[in-house]
């Protein structure tokens, strides 16, 4: 039996919280992706029909003819106007609201996800114009495809498609058995 030399033990304890929390920030990464994904159509489309009201038609196709930076500005918006809801749902929860600053914060996601989502589809020919931005996105779509991929190879992402899929087969059968359908 060969006997491991210091540094390497010294070396792998020094590293083990690092892979800790590379795979923490990971996850967390993962899951903020996942959220985006799911509900980056689907929110859109909902603020697509709100646009599409004869009172609001004329501000998307103002924001649609924005030159590349105010693209870029009104892009970025979003996230600078929900910072100041974040930090108060951080401060309802430092002060013991825990429900109310996590539906807070919850909110704040939904509500900015389906902005920018929005804002993207609107202004994503104006920002591709610019080059950093368009090769930015070009990096991040594949870096994006690349961990979805990995996410959804992944054992518990099958099996979660699995249950959602009894779950979806047994609700349909109570539901026509309910008279529902």
């Amino acid at each position: 039996m060969t006997r491991q030399s210091p540094r390497s033990a010294w070396q792998r304890a020094l590293l083990m919280p690092l892979r800790a929390l590379k795979a923490t920030l990971g996850g967390l990464l993962a899951l903020l992706i996942l959220f985006e994904e799911w509900g980056w159509e689907p929110l859109q489309r909902v603020l697509a029909r709100i646009g599409a009201w004869p009172g609001l038609r004329w501000v998307e196709t103002a924001i649609r003819r924005l030159p590349p930076y105010a693209a870029l500005g009104l892009f970025a918006l979003p996230t600078l106007m929900l910072l100041p809801v974040k930090l108060g749902a951080l401060w309802l929860i430092g002060q013991g609201q825990v429900v109310a600053g996590a539906v807070a914060i919850v909110v704040a996601k939904l509500v900015g996800t389906a902005v920018v989502a929005r804002l993207f589809t609107l202004t994503r020919p104006a920002l591709m114009r610019l080059k950093w931005f368009s090769a930015l996105h070009g990096h991040w779509t594949r870096w994006k495809n690349a961990l979805l991929e990995r996410v959804r190879a992944s054992r518990p992402w099958r099996a979660a498609r699995v249950l959602k899929h009894r779950v979806r087969r047994r609700w349909r059968v109570f539901w026509q058995a309910a008279g529902g359908g």
